[in-house]
Formats: C-alpha cells, sequence, structure tokens
C-alpha cells in the first residue's frame, strides 16, 4: 500500500496524458502511452510513478523536451509563444494497458 503523500507526489510528476491519433495508435499497436510530465521529472521518477498509479509494467521511459512554438495572439500581430512541455513515451510489458479514456 503506497502513502497517500507518495501517490500525490507522483500525480504531481505525471501531469496528463497526451491523446492524438498518433497517440493512439501506437498505444494500440507497440503499448506505448504518452504523457506530459513534471519538467524536473527524470526516468526513474517517471517509472516508478507510472507503475504506482496505473499498477502497470514499464519495460522502457524516452523523454524529450518539446519547446514552446511561436504564435500570433491578436489581429494586431502581436506574437507570443506556446508553452514549453516535457514529453514521456512509456513503454509497457506484453499484456498491460492503460485506460485512458472512459467510454
Amino acid at each position: 500500500m503506497r502513502l497517500p503523500e507518495q501517490l500525490e507526489e507522483y500525480r504531481n510528476i505525471i501531469r496528463s496524458p497526451i491523446i492524438t491519433e498518433k497517440s493512439m495508435e501506437q498505444a494500440e499497436r507497440e503499448n506505448k502511452y504518452h504523457f506530459e510530465v513534471h519538467s524536473d521529472a527524470n526516468k526513474v521518477q517517471i517509472r516508478s510513478a507510472i507503475e504506482a498509479l496505473f499498477d502497470v509494467r514499464v519495460l522502457k521511459v524516452n523523454t524529450m523536451n518539446v519547446k514552446g512554438k511561436a504564435r500570433q495572439r491578436s489581429y494586431r500581430h502581436r506574437t507570443g509563444k506556446t508553452a514549453r512541455v516535457k514529453k514521456a513515451i512509456v513503454t509497457l510489458a506484453p499484456g498491460d494497458q492503460i485506460e485512458l479514456v472512459q467510454a
């Protein structure tokens, strides 16, 4: 049994799942799931958080820092940037899966 403080720490590491067409296709075909994670989290922390929160076995964790894109904010040509995020692609053991979308 995990302590509530530890579960709260894990929830802070894993910000949200990334649900796109590409990520859902990889989840079905290759058993890879995409998550937005805290920018200071390392692969070991991400692995333990996923295993504790979803009760699955993680084989591999790949991480990347995604830079913010320049965007036009208004009709007066003011520019801004989208937020930069850290993204993790988690490969699960065969037979394990995560229910991301509740029907």
